[in-house]
């Protein structure tokens, strides 16, 4: 008898139709030689400090570095703190029973490091020692599978995947719970969540946002001409910028009298545009919150979904591309896709003689291929899924397409002492541009016909138009965009040598980077303004006291990510890896020990009854003085106090206007917050009446 673990219900339940194993029990399926059963996710997991006997945030304990780890079941947050989940225990005895029962064991999670990581920390749990294979497969489809267990590879094959893991998830456990209980200690004043991961990112946010600020943005003029040749009405843009407005015009002026611009030289040269390579998961999130507006978590959900579903290969991949003997399905799923009255139209401008072979890389290939449709092709999904499904068809179409071949043209034009410049772009084969129709997707690239010119021509100036423009600070970023820094954290870093070593290396992996961004929203350090991301007061307060500090150190951390690759591919010895983990995890706790709560950047604000020093907690403001009573919440009529609104109420007795404020009756209002002397608040209207709200 084998025992076949998957990582969802579901998926169990498609594994257990194949083998068949079609008698339900409770927990798992039976039949023939076979019992499977399921986990939900990480059933289990690393133990917190009281599971070691360690009473948290007491300086005496840190850091906290266990000899050995424990693992426990999985917990959940109750009224007494942290208890075992009921049903994540129930099922855990029932995988172990389940094991009891049978001679080998089938590892069927998810085929990478996150789905090894939750088999194994269950095999140890229940302190098994049967024998166990491992179903690798990229897809949910009934051939994948058969093929898969037909082909079981020996699970100490993938004793590296587990090692990265593990040293993974310990690492996230020693440097976030030392760091977050540090700095708390330190700073006295409310809860701060640090981690391996989140706080570089928090700080390639914060960075981002306070280089925007402090951006001066200057004005600065242009000169557009238009010109009119063989009926074509076309533009050219100086070259020279001005800062002064009335030296442009006075330049217009002249241009206008002199009526006549000269060619002085034209340039063409061709220009191909690679078709572009299959998505990796993180490709995707950043395609899908473009187009789409999806954050990267949602686009990870409908993914999973999708491949649950039997639609598309497994999404957690980090690469682009496929192995030579995947290759071969590739016409069929074309096939399968132009039966679809939906893609009809859009696979038949793809010729199979004329196919792109570029996304096959047997070298560059990690875990799992770049993602793929199946030959299921879906005929009813939700809108969203929909959306997402068609991104991935489509950017499988154009992978396989030619090249999109174009000609550059560049003219430098001269009137007077001033030069003027003409960018046009022709199509010459539009190849894989030709699938969506997206000829002109950059800003500068312009797409347009030229009359024919040549050196020496001469051409009337038919109008001169002064353009007023502002010099752009650094973009916020959007969650795209911040996927893209954290996919390329390396090129981000200054040292040199470094930067040489980590050039190609993130931080986070694609499977992981739109939870940590979750968990940085979860924790009010950051939000969402229109299509950008910032920080909050709270996470930029985080960002001043960590900038310059090892928790924050992106070269770091990504150093990290490289020696969990080299554990993966057994370059490297998890042990060794685990005594610089150890270092680290010292030298970033008494970096954060001894932090000061002033270098926060704010001045202390006194209690308006006694005077003592007040604590900004993340829902109220409270004396800090166990004698003194007064405390004020922050959220008033459904609007979050900041910093300054504060520190102006508690140093001037009044707040600047507050907007938008929300009234029992739910109508909107604008008032100033004013503080009495008995530390008491009202509203103050533009009509100077007050109202009682505490």
């Amino acid at each position: 008898m084998k025992a076949i673990l998957a990582e969802k219900p579901s998926v169990a339940h498609e594994l257990a139709r194949i083998v068949g194993a079609t008698e339900r029990k409770d927990g798992y399926f039976i039949g023939g030689d076979f019992i499977v059963t399921w986990a939900f996710g990480h059933l289990v997991g690393l133990g917190m400090p009281e599971d070691y006997g360690i009473k948290g945030f007491n300086r005496e304990s840190l850091p906290i570095i266990p000899d050995k780890f424990i693992l426990t079941c999985r917990k959940v947050k109750a009224a007494r703190g942290y208890v075992f989940d009921e049903g994540s225990q129930r099922q855990l005895e029932i995988i172990g029973r389940v094991f009891e029962k049978c001679n080998s064991i089938i590892v069927a999670t998810d085929a990478g490091r996150e789905g090894e990581v939750i088999f194994r920390y269950i095999y140890e749990y229940l302190g098994c020692q049967k024998p166990f294979e491992r179903l690798w497969i990229s897809s949910l489809t009934e051939k994948a599978i058969i093929s898969g267990l037909n082909n079981l590879r020996d699970g100490a094959d993938f004793d590296g995947l587990y090692y990265a893991g593990r040293e993974r998830s310990q690492a996230d456990w020693l440097v976030g719970i030392n760091a977050t209980q540090a700095l708390t200690i330190s700073v006295g004043d409310g809860l701060y969540s640090l981690g391996r991961v989140q706080t570089p990112t928090l700080s390639l946010i914060c960075k981002r946002y306070l280089d925007h600020k402090s951006f001066e943005i200057k004005n600065y003029f242009q000169i557009e001409l238009a010109h009119q040749k063989e009926g074509i009405i076309f533009k050219s843009l100086s070259v020279d910028k001005w800062e002064e407005q009335t030296k442009v015009e006075s330049a217009i002026r002249s241009i206008e009298r002199a009526g006549i611009v000269n060619v002085v030289e034209v340039e063409k040269k061709s220009s191909s545009l690679q078709a572009p390579l299959l998505f990796d998961l993180t490709g995707l999130q950043k395609e899908a919150n473009k187009k789409l507006g999806f954050s990267a978590e949602k686009t990870l959900e409908i993914a999973q979904s999708l491949y649950e579903k039997k639609f598309i290969s497994y999404p957690r991949t980090g690469s682009k591309y496929i192995p030579e003997d995947v290759w071969s399905e590739i016409p069929n799923l074309i096939i399968a896709l132009g039966a679809s009255s939906i893609f009809k139209e859009k696979v038949e401008k793809v010729k199979w003689e004329r196919y792109n072979k570029h996304i096959v890389n047997d070298v560059k290939v990690t875990d799992h291929h770049g993602i793929l449709i199946t030959e299921h092709i879906p005929t009813i999904l939700d809108a969203h899924e929909n959306a997402l499904y068609d991104m991935i068809a489509c950017r499988l179409l154009e992978a396989i397409s030619p090249a999109c071949h174009r000609e550059i043209t560049l003219v430098t034009l001269e009137v007077l002492h001033y030069n003027f410049a003409i960018k046009a772009i022709k199509i010459i084969s539009p190849g894989w541009k030709l699938i969506n129709g997206n000829f002109n997707e950059e800003e500068d690239e312009v797409i347009l016909d030229l009359p024919e010119l040549g050196k020496g021509n001469h051409l009337k100036v038919t109008d001169a138009t002064l353009l007023s423009k502002k010099t752009k600070p650094p973009a916020l970023f959007t969650e795209a965009e911040l996927l893209s820094a954290m996919e390329n954290a390396g090129n981000s870093i200054e040292n040199i040598e470094e930067k040489k070593v980590l050039k190609s290396v993130g931080i986070g992996t694609p499977a992981t980077r739109a939870s940590v961004i979750e968990t940085l929203f979860a924790r009010d350090y950051i939000r969402r303004e229109k299509k950008s991301i910032i920080p909050t007061e709270k996470g930029l307060l985080v960002y001043q006291i960590v900038a310059n500090k090892k928790i924050a150190d992106v070269a770091m951390t990504a150093q990290w990510e490289l020696a969990f690759e080299k554990i993966q591919n057994n370059e490297m010895v998890a042990k060794e890896f685990h005594i610089e983990l150890e270092t680290l995890t010292k030298e970033v706790t008494k970096e954060l020990l001894t932090e000061k709560s002033r270098q926060v950047g704010q001045q202390d604000l006194c209690c308006p009854l006694c005077g003592n020093k007040v604590y900004l907690r993340e829902k109220l403001i409270k004396c800090s003085s166990i004698h003194c009573e007064w405390m004020l919440f922050r959220k008033v009529c459904e609007v979050q106090l900041t910093y300054k609104d504060i520190e102006a109420l508690l140093t001037k007795k009044r707040t600047p206007l507050i907007q938008k404020m929300v009234g029992r009756s739910g109508k909107r209002f604008d008032a100033y917050i004013l503080l009495s002397e008995e530390g008491v608040t009202s509203f103050e209207f533009e009509q100077k009446k007050k109202r009682k709200f505490r």
